[in-house]
């Protein structure tokens, strides 16, 4: 009995004394100061702009990334590349509609991590990313420095049947086609 006593003592100290080692801490992100941008590619050129985070943060083990989740503010879509009254709310209205990301029902997107893998910075980055209510796995590079982790993702839309204008679905769209894929450039900061 005495024996069971202080083999149990012994383990609860040697488990606290491992604990006390490794650091697990969560670091929300700064919204304001991290950016989201989009690149959207055609046949005859492309688009860009902005799109807002709305919340999130990053889990680190001692200084290696461990997680993290992110909401994205759809609403916030914006143009960069057109001038106002040159198209540029023309195709913001049209980015917001049901024929792309259909803001009025769908206002987030949200990305979830759900394995990394690497290590001094580096890592390899397997998520969920839900659009319009869908969800599928994506998996993207992503460097952490001091306090910014910056990622390139590239975005299949028509997983998450945003399938306007795709040469995938649609027949004779010759220059008018617009590719399945596009660019998001991230920066966080925390």
């Amino acid at each position: 009995m005495k024996k069971n006593i202080l083999k149990s003592a012994f383990i609860v100290v040697l488990a606290l004394s491992f604990a006390s080692f490794t650091t697990i801490f969560k670091k929300e992100l700064k919204v304001k100061e991290s950016t989201i941008t989009w690149k959207g590619h055609k046949v005859t050129g492309s688009h860009e702009g902005l799109i807002n985070l709305t919340d999130g943060s990053l889990s680190f083990e001692d200084k290696t990334l461990t997680g993290g989740s992110f909401v994205i503010d759809m609403t916030s879509i914006s143009v960069t590349d057109l001038e106002a009254g040159k198209g540029k709310e023309k195709l913001e209205g049209h980015l917001k509609s049901d024929d792309f990301f259909g803001t009025s029902n769908h206002p987030t997107a949200v990305l979830g991590i759900t394995s990394v893998d690497g290590k001094d910075g580096n890592y390899k980055v397997t998520g969920d990313l839900t659009i319009k209510g869908k969800t599928h796995p994506t998996t993207f590079e992503m460097i952490v420095n001091e306090d910014t982790a910056t990622a390139k993702l590239k975005v299949d839309r028509t997983k998450y049947d945003i399938k306007y204008g795709s040469a995938s679905f649609f027949d004779g769209l010759k220059d008018k086609a617009i590719y399945d894929e596009f660019d998001l450039n991230v920066t966080l900061k925390f």
